[in-house]
């Protein structure tokens, strides 16, 4: 057995990192700013939840808007709120020209159950490489999940950001700003 000295350094460096790891899974990371109205929406490529690549400088082509909403953890009380939001208003949304991705860390596999478990009838973008959202420099927590934000794109060019991440009114707050743009 060895001496008690020996055990207490490395038994207390695991005790200050178990009573740390809460505190720094609250904190997020900053490691890029994130785009703000104005700015030139990001031209990355992402998997879907079919597995399939999809580019969204397509996307913003081929629809008079595009709405980017990225969430940290599918099948979680809040992003489940916010996804059935988009979804409850996904007609009003598609009839004023917006064209909707969901992006998390999540894999394809998770994203699918996902999109099939609350019936949401837009993309879902499985973004375990933080490729997408990088890109938009969205902040994370350790681990990679994102945190909960929105962002609607017109012509190429971020026209809306909700850095906080509507939840149950996720679709009404990007109705009413739609129905306020005169560009």
């Amino acid at each position: 057995m060895a001496p008690k000295e020996q055990l207490a350094g490395p038994m207390k460096n695991r005790i200050l990192a178990v009573l740390a790891l809460p505190l720094a899974l609250a904190m997020p990371n900053h490691a890029k700013a994130e785009l703000k109205v104005g700015d030139k929406a990001p031209e990355v490529t992402g998997v879907t939840d079919a597995g399939q690549p999809v580019k969204f400088s397509d996307v913003y082509s081929k629809q008079r808007y595009t709405l980017v909403y990225f969430y940290p953890k599918a099948d979680t009380p809040g992003c489940t709120a916010q996804g059935c939001s988009i979804r409850d208003g996904y007609e009003s949304l598609t009839g004023k020209g917006v064209a909707v991705i969901g992006v998390s860390h999540d894999d394809v596999a998770s994203q699918k159950a996902f999109k099939e478990k609350y019936h949401l009838p837009f993309t879902l973008v499985a973004d375990t490489e933080d490729a997408v959202i990088g890109s938009f420099g969205v902040t994370t927590y350790p681990g990679g999940m994102a945190h909960r934000s929105a962002y609607l794109i017109k012509g190429g060019v971020v026209v809306y950001t909700d850095y906080k991440g509507t939840t149950t009114t996720q679709a009404q707050a990007i109705l009413d700003f739609i129905a306020a743009d005169k560009g």
